[in-house]
């Protein structure tokens, strides 16, 4: 008995979910050579090819999906995610806005149009879009997070905090979370509390690379310039190529008499392309 659309759509499914993404595909092509109208499939070749980082080949997907249903409120929001990929910020939103219309209490597609205007610096009205999928959604930890990191971009540290705190709450495991709460603290010059957030990061996740070269900076602005030393190392260790890392750790080693070390630390960083770290080669390596 010959396949049906159905079951070449279920074997691309199953396919997906092993992450077999080329497979998927081969399978969802045959899905829609049998029924050229079958939307789902079209939505969900879109996805795979997307895992694949084919943008455009996954919008076109859901361009196919949307004229065959044009209330498909996925199709829109996920075109928009796309986009987004595809840094093509305006063309999102108005995708995402098409899936609103659809879906009014569509929370992941406020979420996405809230990260679309987080990337085009409209931190207040990323803000609002945030607000509305927690509203919809009021343990949607990833809105939080955003909506924490736009009001640090606004300055307003005690309520990024807040949304944090909030998330952790939510999820006590999430190791991002309490990086981000630890930059806010740092911003807020309360290091020590900072250094306990990526304490828990580091323990959560012990080769995250950030956590390591943000409490390097927290140690830094306690002038315990050893310790920050020891995790720029870290930092450099696990991502030889971290240029912050190099330049900062050229600082601490500066601020302990270390000035061969340190400008060998400025050359390295200004090697890989931070042009901060020339200013520092200026005032201290002459």
């Amino acid at each position: 008995m010959p396949k049906t659309a159905e079951d070449y759509f279920n074997s691309g499914f199953d396919k997906y979910e092993l992450q077999d993404y080329k497979g998927a595909i081969q399978d969802y092509n045959k899905a829609i050579k049998i029924n050229p109208k079958y939307s789902d499939a079209y939505i969900n070749r879109g996805v795979a090819k997307g895992n694949l980082q084919d943008y455009r080949g996954e919008i076109q997907d859901y361009n196919e999906a949307i004229k065959i249903n044009p209330n498909y409120a996925n199709a829109y929001s996920n075109k928009g995610v796309a986009k987004a990929e595809l840094q093509d910020y305006k063309g999102a939103i108005q995708d995402y806005n098409k899936a609103i219309k659809i879906k009014p209490k569509y929370a992941n597609a406020y979420s996405n149009r809230g990260n679309a205007k987080y990337e085009l610096q409209d931190y207040k009205a990323a803000i609002q879009d945030y607000n509305k999928a927690i509203k919809i959604k009021p343990k949607y930890a990833n809105a939080y997070i955003n909506r924490g990191l736009a009001k640090g971009n606004l300055q307003d540290y005690k309520a990024a905090i807040q949304d944090y705190n909030k998330v952790i709450k939510i999820n006590p495991k999430d190791d991002n979370a309490y990086i981000n709460r630890g930059v806010a603290k740092g911003n807020l010059q309360d290091y020590k509390a900072a250094i306990q957030d990526y304490n828990k990061a580091i323990e959560l996740n012990p080769n995250y690379v950030e956590a390591y070269f943000n409490r390097g900076n927290a140690k830094y602005g306690l002038k315990d310039h050893r310790g920050a030393i020891q995790d720029y190392n870290k930092a450099i260790e696990l991502n030889p190529n971290h240029a912050d890392a190099y330049n900062n750790r050229g600082l601490a080693k500066i601020s302990l008499g270390q000035k061969d070390d340190g400008c060998l630390d400025f050359s390295e960083s200004s090697e890989l392309g931070l042009s901060e770290a020339n200013g520092a080669i200026k005032e201290n390596c002459n």
